[in-house]
């Protein structure tokens, strides 16, 4: 089994994400993911824009599955996000990457584009490692 395959199969028990949500992860390593979502009228708001909570329960589990796997549990301490521009394309993608892994503490750094390159948001994102009890 690869760690794509690995990944998919542990992740799909995140069920607002995989399957209410409908987001995909297309790409994973150790302090790494990349996933995608293709944009339909349920991600839309009632002005039929992207709804703004969509990257961030994007840019929540693509930092999840980056900092999980193949990793000690951890979990989001504070999150900034930055909307930088609205949705041009028809697929969101989401990439997650490590700045600094510590020994309790991580920090990422999740853009947000969608399929024709525009940069709809950035996260920064600070994790506490979920570390065994002495």
């Amino acid at each position: 089994m690869t760690k794509l395959e690995r990944a998919r199969e542990i992740f799909q028990n995140d069920r607002y994400a995989t399957q209410a949500t409908g987001i995909v992860i297309e790409e994973v390593d150790k302090n790494y993911a990349r996933v995608s979502l293709k944009i339909e009228d349920r991600h839309l708001n009632a002005n039929n824009l992207l709804m703004g909570g969509v990257p961030m329960v994007m840019s929540d589990f693509c930092f999840a599955v980056a900092s999980n796997f193949e990793n000690t549990p951890t979990v989001t301490l504070s999150c900034t996000t930055s909307f930088m521009a609205g949705l041009k394309g028809d697929t969101l993608f989401a990439e997650a990457r490590c700045l600094k892994d510590g020994r309790s503490t991580c920090f990422y750094e999740v853009s947000i584009t969608d399929d024709l390159g525009t940069d709809i948001a950035k996260v920064s994102i600070t994790g506490h490692k979920m570390l065994p009890k002495a």
